[in-house]
């Protein structure tokens, strides 16, 4: 029987390039040979090239999604989804694999798009009861009202650019002279900001997947940084330490696992995602959704998946497996 062949996707526009890069590699790693036949879909900026495990090279054709190997036409019959950021998290690419009917791994494309756009997503949850911080929308046209921002959300507070991962793009700001240049350095990320109070709490990660129709909920881990917050060194240059499962009262574990199921049912999310919370006076208040989280070595959810004893060569089968016969 001829095995699937499977293109994942890796790379991207963003800041998160390298990391998604990455990503790719050790999924590439962790897909048996027996079961899949399995090739890195490079997104590289102008360069779009398919990389087999021995790093050989192909012309990828996006049109269709097929490459050339040995003068046949290859076609992939189904996308793992690995590139954080644009064009892979926000959704741009899933609606053309929906568009040609491509199977693939992960939320669809109204849900990724969605969940990237923080300002979109955080405001539809407040609605149905799902806490976030006080926060003030800014756009690169707008004018910069100092004291308006400070009035509506306090200081410290945080300048997030609204789509973007991995922290880029966000700082700490302190005092009301440090805030005009976080700004004008988030535009650099995105032509959205968001800006909320600073929380003062711990920091939780929450990991969700659905298999077989069943969303189920990973070891919490417990975020502490020894940056000022968990910025991109603490993410991924070991500035933290990361703690699975979290040490949590039982209260709070429950509490932070019905709202990440509720989260994952409420915004039609699938295969796998990672949302972060921190818990201020026994509330917790959503950060943002991760559709498409780290999948390196130093990733969370690859760690929570070792404290659930779910191997990632057997979490990573599963969801193909269900993406397939999904569109079968």
């Amino acid at each position: 029987m001829k095995k699937p062949i499977v293109g994942i996707l890796c790379g991207g526009f963003s800041s998160e390039k390298e990391i998604s890069f990455k990503s790719g590699i050790n999924v590439m790693k962790n897909l048996s040979d027996k079961l899949w036949d399995s090739h890195l879909i490079k997104l590289n900026n102008n360069e779009w090239f398919v990389e087999d495990k021995e790093e050989n090279k192909y012309n990828f054709l996006i049109n269709d999604f097929t490459f050339k190997k040995n003068n046949l036409k290859i076609k992939f019959d189904i996308i793992f989804n690995a590139v954080h950021g644009a064009p892979g998290e926000n959704g741009q690419i899933i609606s053309f694999l929906e568009l040609i009917n491509l199977p693939y791994t992960g939320s669809n494309s109204y849900s990724s798009a969605l969940t990237y756009n923080k300002r979109d997503c955080l405001s539809i949850l407040k609605n149905h009861g799902i806490n976030s911080s006080n926060n003030y929308y800014l756009d690169e046209n707008q004018k910069i009202n100092e004291d308006e921002i400070i009035k509506s959300v306090g200081l410290p507070c945080f300048v997030k650019a609204n789509r973007s991962g991995s922290s880029f793009g966000i700082y700490k700001v302190y005092k009301k002279n440090e805030l005009t240049l976080a700004i004008q350095k988030a535009f650099k990320e995105d032509s959205q900001l968001i800006i909320e109070r600073a929380l003062n709490g711990r920091e939780f990660s929450v990991g969700v997947y659905r298999l077989n129709n069943e969303v189920k909920v990973l070891p919490i881990t417990e975020i502490i940084s020894e940056n000022d917050f968990f910025d991109y060194s603490a993410k991924y240059e070991g500035k933290s330490e990361e703690i699975t499962p979290a040490k949590l009262d039982d209260e709070n574990i429950k509490k932070l696992k019905s709202i990440s199921i509720k989260i994952f049912k409420l915004l039609n999310l699938n295969g796998f995602t990672r949302s972060e919370f921190i818990i201020e006076n026994n509330t917790p208040y959503l950060l943002d959704i991760n559709t498409v989280p780290g999948l390196t070595n130093e990733s969370i959810l690859p760690k929570q998946l070792i404290a659930a004893n779910i191997s990632l060569k057997s979490f990573f089968n599963d969801l193909l497996k269900e993406a397939l016969n999904k569109n079968n």
